[in-house]
């Protein structure tokens, strides 16, 4: 009965997107491996086929499993994270890895799916009020210990999907200003790239004072204004050490290049300049499946893992592209519908963690892909080439399934 409740609850839709993304994300990887002959996809298929039994574990384990042990297998996460510090293998200069034999796991991958348990764990419990400063502080400490143990592998594109999690705790009560303090110091760091400091500290200064004559009397305070104009300053002033001193080498070039101030076709800007060129070329409806001249050329490196959406355009066009967008838009939007549709609270903050992630995923490696955004390493869910990407979004995704088919038995 409990096999039969569960086939009769499942949401067949989200299997039904997840089966064809990942059938189409293999097409892409065997087009985009063919010339290379390293035996990718047969690789790509194998991680495939690993997926059905991992499925079928993930269903099988009852649902109120991962609430209870969501502690446990976030703090399992934290362990795989800081054990490569001493048993990472390091590829390209990262040590991301865990080495078994000629395959490689990715920790990273799967302590998504263990820091969407813990956070949608904490914010169940019916004490916990986010305006309190002290469970503010509890909650981001959840999402941050795993970028601070990312961080100095170093892979800021992995850090940086973490941050998606202050948009679900934006929706259980977070105070807004976090976000606007986010937001306005990506585009004072961005601006002070741009423009010299004195000029962004000109531009903030009058933003202040507007916004100081245009507040009610009762709400003007110049001792909070003066100590905002005091920290945005330093701020602004920090910013070119940062990124001199801190930031790597290709970082700054990537950027400079994304923001004009630089152009190095034939270095540091050739895979994006490249992918480009991919996909412009595919037109409305694609050069056709294995027909790609950029593809087959293999000019877009790394096309099978971060640049996989070059092929998507070049082979399929702007039609197939519009197909694939619409494919996780879909999800993603089936998501949301069906954590409205929760009756814990568990369950309904777990499935905006899982939108939350596959969003920015999706949304940074597209970004990426067509120049709007710098080169950081975001795979494309289901489509990247690897077995601990596919591995962790599986298991992000289904354990959510799980929890939407056990709400009939939810009080």
């Amino acid at each position: 009965m409990k096999n039969q409740s569960l086939t009769n609850n499942i949401d067949w839709i989200c299997i039904a997107i997840y089966i064809v993304l990942v059938l189409m994300g293999w097409l892409n990887i065997y087009s985009s491996s063919l010339s290379s002959m390293e035996g990718t996809a047969e690789k790509q298929f194998f991680f495939i086929l690993f997926t059905i039994p991992l499925i079928f574990i993930v269903l099988y384990v009852d649902g109120k499993f991962y609430e209870k042990y969501a502690s446990i297998i976030y703090g399992i996460g934290l362990l795989s994270l800081i054990g490569l510090f001493a048993f990472g293998k390091t590829i390209a200069g990262q040590r991301c890895w865990y080495g078994i034999g000629s395959f490689t796991i990715q920790p990273s991958e799967f302590a998504k799916a263990a820091t969407a348990l813990a956070l949608a764990k904490y914010l169940s419990d019916s004490q916990i009020n986010l305006k309190d400063v002290n469970r503010q502080i509890q909650a981001l400490a959840i999402v941050f210990l795993p970028v601070m143990l990312i961080l100095p592998q170093p892979d800021p594109g992995s850090a940086l999907i973490y941050t998606i999690f202050l948009i679900v705790l934006y929706r259980e009560g977070l105070p807004a200003w976090y976000l606007w303090t986010g937001f306005c110091a990506i585009l004072l760091f961005v601006l002070t790239l741009i423009l010299d400091p004195q000029y962004v500290i000109l531009l903030a200064l009058v933003a202040i004072v507007l916004i100081y004559f245009k507040s009610r009397l009762g709400d003007r305070n110049i001792v909070m204004s003066s100590i905002l104009f005091a920290l945005i300053s330093g701020f602004v002033l920090s910013v070119n050490y940062v990124f001199t001193n801190v930031f790597k080498q290709h970082h700054r070039d990537r950027f400079n290049i994304l923001l004009g101030k630089a152009v190095d076709m034939k270095g540091i800007g050739y895979n994006t300049n490249q992918s480009e060129i991919a996909i412009g070329s595919g037109g409305w409806i694609g050069k056709g499946f294995l027909e790609g001249t950029q593809t087959k050329g293999g000019f877009v490196p790394e096309q099978h893992t971060d640049y996989i959406f070059t092929t998507v355009g070049e082979e399929w066009g702007f039609l197939g592209s519009l197909l694939v967008v619409g494919l996780f838009v879909g999800l993603l939007l089936r998501i949301i519908y069906l954590a409205e549709r929760q009756k814990t609270k568990f369950s309904r903050v777990y499935g905006y963690c899982v939108a939350a992630i596959l969003f920015i995923h999706f949304f940074v490696n597209i970004a990426m892909v067509l120049g709007v955004f710098p080169t950081i390493g975001v795979p494309l869910p289901f489509f990247s080439y690897g077995g601990s990407g596919l591995w962790g979004f599986t298991i992000l995704l289904f354990i959510f399934i799980k929890m939407d088919a056990n709400k009939v038995n939810e009080w």
